[in-house]
């Protein structure tokens, strides 16, 4: 079972992750999933990376969409997290959304939708919030989550707020400077992922846009 979670899980989500590493350790072994080769102990590192968003809810009853989900990172992690939250997966490589239909139907996740196509043509079940790990620039994750957005119903007290949360690494100050140019009504938030995970993670954050 994997360890070192950094939210606290029931046995049986915490059985779900696990069931969901072996799903994606065999599968990535045929369809580039992620990035090859990828031991069990690999793919454990980037559910714990993922699970860094549910440090914080999202709010229940949000539709949360994953831009470029790949194998499932974060939607699968945050589908087995939050039982109440819709996410959906996004993906335009039609195997990698195939792949994460097989999981979503084998581990029994009915919040988990996939839609395969661009994102720039999104045309899913509307987002109150987006995530992505590793995907694409701010300023473009931003433009996707804007078109395709709709509002969120009352406030949610702790969670989330509606907008872009995503996982980032290096330096982002080309990706913020580029961003304000392109949508100035844009207020970003980083959040280093060293008091998360520990002091290996202190090059990577958590980085959240919203409208100011």
């Amino acid at each position: 079972m994997i360890s070192d979670l950094p939210v606290d899980l029931s046995t049986a989500q915490r059985d779900v992750l696990d069931a969901y590493v072996g799903q994606l350790e065999r599968i990535n072994a045929r369809v580039n999933l992620v990035a090859r080769p990828a031991s069990r102990a690999d793919l454990e590192r980037h559910v714990r990376h993922c699970l860094a968003l549910a440090t914080r809810p999202f709010p229940e009853g949000a539709t949360v969409v994953d831009w470029g989900t790949g194998g499932g990172l974060p939607a699968v992690p945050l589908a087995v997290a939050f039982p109440g939250v819709q996410i959906v997966a996004v993906d335009a490589v039609g195997k990698k959304t195939e792949a994460v239909k097989l999981f979503a139907r084998r581990l029994g996740l009915d919040n988990l939708d996939v839609w395969n196509g661009r994102a720039e043509a999104y045309d899913g079940p509307a987002p109150h919030l987006s995530v992505s790990r590793a995907t694409a620039p701010l300023a473009t994750l931003w433009g996707w989550h804007a078109r395709a957005r709709r509002p969120l119903a009352g406030p949610a007290d702790g969670a989330w707020p509606p907008g872009l949360v995503c996982l980032k690494g290096g330096d982002l100050s080309s990706e913020v400077a580029d961003l304000g140019d392109a949508a100035p009504e844009a207020e970003v938030a980083t959040q280093s992922l060293a008091a998360i995970l520990g002091a290996d993670w202190d090059d990577k954050a958590i980085v959240t846009v919203t409208d100011a």
